[in-house]
């Protein structure tokens, strides 16, 4: 590990306690049964306890580093992703037509479905940009699962620029963090459909998975920025 890996690593490890929305826990790290209230400890089974309890204070300590290290990357990288949608913005504003290849060339944006390209244009943008900030605030504010599709979407992209990074500074982070954080953030979601290469899955759900939905809260008591759900001014 390189003098700059180490910066970034005590900056990241800095950064984890303003990740207030999501415990260590709800990020994968088993808790110590001594930590445990006794209301806690019912939650488990009594063999469960005891494989938790066995494990070695070293590592121990290694798991609440690399936890900690994951907070911080993905506070660090909610940041990086309001800026380089906001860069994308200001590269599609400058465009009299939105072309796929154009979005192909984005920070982004080209993360998106890329059946859709076509209308990520710059209204489309800055609408994804309020749900993105939406997001990512709830980080701090206590999570509540994305009220929309569009929001699903901002959440697979804030993690590909956590792995984007975790990649360049080869951050000594648990192996399936990924999968850990998808399960939590990403319950229940509907957008890996979009994903999909069955032309089938799409069309069946055209009613909902259609890009015009998107910023249509998915079901009764799911929230959406006002912004994003009505129509940009001109």
């Amino acid at each position: 590990m390189s003098a700059d890996d180490d910066d970034i690593t005590e900056e990241l490890l800095a950064d984890a306690p303003k990740l207030t929305g999501l415990s260590l826990e709800l990020l994968g790290l088993d808790p110590h049964p001594d930590d445990m209230t006794p209301e806690q400890r019912l939650q488990f089974e009594p063999e469960d306890l005891d494989e938790m309890a066995a494990v070695s204070p070293e590592d121990r300590q290694k798991s609440v580093s690399q936890t900690r290290l994951l907070a911080g990357l993905l506070w660090n990288s909610s940041s990086i992703l309001i800026d380089q949608l906001f860069r994308d913005l200001g590269t599609l504003s400058d465009l009299e037509e939105v072309t796929p290849s154009d979005v192909a060339g984005t920070s982004v944006l080209s993360s998106l479905p890329p059946q859709f390209a076509a209308s990520y244009d710059a209204k489309f943008t800055q609408k994804f940009i309020v749900v993105a900030a939406d997001v990512t605030a709830a980080l701090v504010r206590g999570w509540t699962a994305p009220g929309c599709l569009a929001g699903e979407l901002a959440v697979r992209c804030l993690l590909d620029q956590a792995e984007i990074t975790e990649d360049i500074y080869e951050l000594d982070l648990p192996d399936d963090w990924r999968e850990q954080v998808e399960e939590v953030l990403l319950e229940d979601a509907d957008s890996q459909a979009l994903y999909s290469d069955n032309l089938d899955v799409l069309e069946d759900d055209a009613d909902m998975l259609g890009v015009e939905h998107w910023f249509e809260p998915v079901s009764a008591g799911d929230t959406v920025p006002p912004y994003a759900w009505s129509e940009p001014t001109p």
